[in-house]
């Protein structure tokens, strides 16, 4: 007996490793950080979240099965920066002179600031500046400034009479005080660095 095309059973659709699904939505999740992270740096932080998606290659659903609302996107991005910030600042330890390293690790931060400028006043507006996620950051980027500046003191380079503390806010005061002359930015860090260096 010959069975009709409704009478042939019908094999199950194929169903993808859970192993599988959550590799890419790690995989879309680091898409979106970093779609987001350019578009916040190009358009400022009220990018549009169609524009992310997009340049992320995803649906605007899946951005919000990961970050439901701008504020979450917006979070991540600056918690991913401040670790790969202060990423870098750590690897100039194992691969430039403690003088070198700690004048890097001031143009970084430098550079930082004033990228993320327009982001972490959103954050802060609407956390504000005493919430865990603005407070952790901060205490990441003293503890790396810390790490670069006693390596810079022991080496007998950087003067020892000043602080983290005191090296972010010149820092802070030069990206704020360059905001619309970024051309002086590098003049102003050269400066700061030759008062912070050790004399005989």
């Amino acid at each position: 007996m010959t069975r009709t095309p409704d009478q042939v059973p019908q094999r199950p659709a194929a169903q993808r490793p859970a192993e599988q699904q959550r590799a890419d939505a790690r995989q879309n999740r680091v898409r979106l950080i970093a779609a987001a992270t350019q578009a916040f740096a190009d358009k400022g932080a009220d990018a549009p979240l169609e524009d992310i998606a997009r340049r992320a290659g995803v649906g605007i659903g899946t951005l919000y099965r990961h970050f439901p609302t701008r504020l979450d996107l917006q979070a991540a991005v600056f918690r991913n920066q401040v670790v790969s910030v202060c990423g870098e600042g750590d690897a100039l330890l194992d691969t430039a002179t403690p003088e070198q390293a700690f004048a890097a690790w001031m143009r970084s931060l430098n550079a930082y600031l004033v990228t993320k400028r327009g982001l972490s006043h959103a954050l802060i507006e609407a956390v504000g500046i005493e919430s865990e996620l603005i407070s952790s950051c901060w205490v990441a980027m003293r503890e790396t400034t810390e790490r670069l500046l006693r390596n810079g003191q022991e080496a007998g380079a950087i003067r020892s009479d000043v602080s983290a503390t005191d090296v972010m806010r010149l820092v802070h005061g030069v990206a704020v005080s360059t905001e619309r002359a970024p051309d002086r930015a590098d003049a102003l860090l050269s400066i700061m660095l030759d008062g912070l260096r050790a004399r005989p």
